[in-house]
């Protein structure tokens, strides 16, 4: 296997959730050769911006390098790395994207970034963000979030529809969620942060809404922390927000 198939795979590995790792893993064992139509059936299916082009790749190389290995080499390769790249410790900053990769950058997607930080909350979330529209499965996190006992602040943008958007969430467990509405008369200004804050240690911030085209098509950018004193006092920072009598934010 050359340097570069094994780097393309241990990308793969370090970049996806466990769940997406199985899907390539299960693909991978069925796919007989680089051109094997069921590689295009799946890649036709990625919904995450970036990894059709890295599947794109994963092929090309796959083509021009060693055509004979069979998928189901390729499969036990990427399966060998996973444990490998879960063992490494988590980096305190990492780059977040929407939209195309490169596989010699090494970059996470927003859709899998901002499942991690929700999943990993185990008393509280702050959720900040302008829009919210579609995002189904961040949804779905959110109602598992509260149903395991996490409480969620959502700092939201009272022009819009955000509010309606995640009735689903806030209905699901009375008294588990808040919304919060910018209240400064001083000001014209609006709720344009985006934050997943997850209790004191993990954050995710960038420029992507809660909206579908935000984790799936825009161009997107943002970074994780894992720093729980910077991650901390960015929660320190929202709390005092919505702190009266100075906080701008009040209870919708």
């Amino acid at each position: 296997m050359t340097t570069s198939l094994a780097e393309l795979l241990g990308g793969l590995a370090q970049r996806l959730p466990a769940e997406r790792l199985t899907e390539w893993q299960e693909v991978l064992r069925s796919s007989e050769g680089p051109d094997d139509p069921r590689l295009d059936h799946f890649g036709s299916r990625l919904a995450a911006a970036g990894l059709a082009q890295l599947l794109a790749d994963l092929r090309r190389e796959w083509r021009g390098s060693l055509p004979q290995l069979p998928g189901p080499a390729l499969a036990l390769a990427l399966e060998a790395a996973s444990p490998a790249a879960r063992s490494r410790p988590d980096p305190p900053v990492e780059l977040v994207v929407t939209g195309p990769t490169s596989p010699s950058v090494p970059v996470r997607l927003t859709r899998g970034v901002l499942t991690e930080v929700i999943r990993s909350a185990d008393r509280s979330l702050l959720v900040a963000s302008y829009a919210v529209y579609g995002v189904t499965e961040v949804k779905k996190e959110l109602r598992r979030a509260v149903h395991r006992g996490v409480h969620i602040d959502l700092l939201l943008e009272r022009s819009t529809d955000a509010a309606e958007a995640l009735a689903e969430v806030t209905g699901s467990v009375p008294g588990q969620t808040h919304i919060w509405h910018r209240h400064d008369t001083r000001s014209q200004g609006v709720q344009h942060a985006k934050l997943v804050l997850a209790d004191r240690h993990t954050a995710l911030l960038g420029s992507a809404n809660l909206t579908d085209r935000a984790l799936s098509d825009n161009l997107e950018i943002g970074v994780i922390l894992r720093d729980p004193k910077l991650v901390g006092r960015l929660a320190d920072h929202f709390q005092w927000l919505t702190r009266p009598p100075h906080g701008p934010f009040r209870h919708a």
